[in-house]
């Protein structure tokens, strides 16, 4: 059995004993929840990303999910959105808005996987980008980034200039 230890003042974890692979995943998830905790500002774009890829990674079908912001980019929420099946999930830009709105959402970062492993962003994945973004400015919510998730590869389309 393994006791699972907090962190020093350098951020430095330990674990006593042994540790089954299952159990160093549940331990990162458990981190990483911690930092994307309601509240927290989102100051490295990696850590979104780290969090993104624990959460989509491993589904054997397409999820659409969202982290909500404030306007100071604090977490406020992160919600799978829409569910999909292995090659494609219906997003509906109305729903996205009036959650967005119930939140009190300023900005968000939008997020879907690929279980196919492929992080190539479709012409599908640019168009709803754009449907939501024009949906989303009307009621002064900025899009941040959109990431595609496929394994643990990951492709950030605001890196990638493929934001409209």
């Amino acid at each position: 059995m393994s006791v699972f230890k907090t962190a020093d003042e350098k951020g430095k974890y330990w674990v006593e004993g042994t540790v089954s692979a299952e159990q160093i995943v549940t331990m990162a998830k458990a981190l990483l929840n911690r930092r994307l905790a309601k509240g927290r500002a989102l100051e490295d774009p990696s850590d979104s990303i780290t969090f993104l890829t624990l959460k989509l990674a491993h589904l054997e079908h397409e999820v659409f999910s969202i982290i909500f912001l404030d306007n100071r980019h604090k977490v406020i929420a992160y919600e799978e959105m829409f569910r999909g099946t292995i090659d494609g999930s219906s997003v509906y830009p109305r729903e996205v808005v009036k959650r967005a709105l119930q939140l009190n959402a300023a900005a968000m970062i939008i997020a879907h996987n690929h279980p196919s492993g492929v992080i190539d962003a479709s012409q599908s994945d640019i168009h709803i980008t754009k449907r939501l973004m024009d949906a989303l400015k009307l009621v002064d919510i900025r899009v941040l980034d959109h990431i595609i998730i496929g394994g643990n590869e990951s492709l950030s389309m605001a890196e990638c200039k493929l934001l409209p």
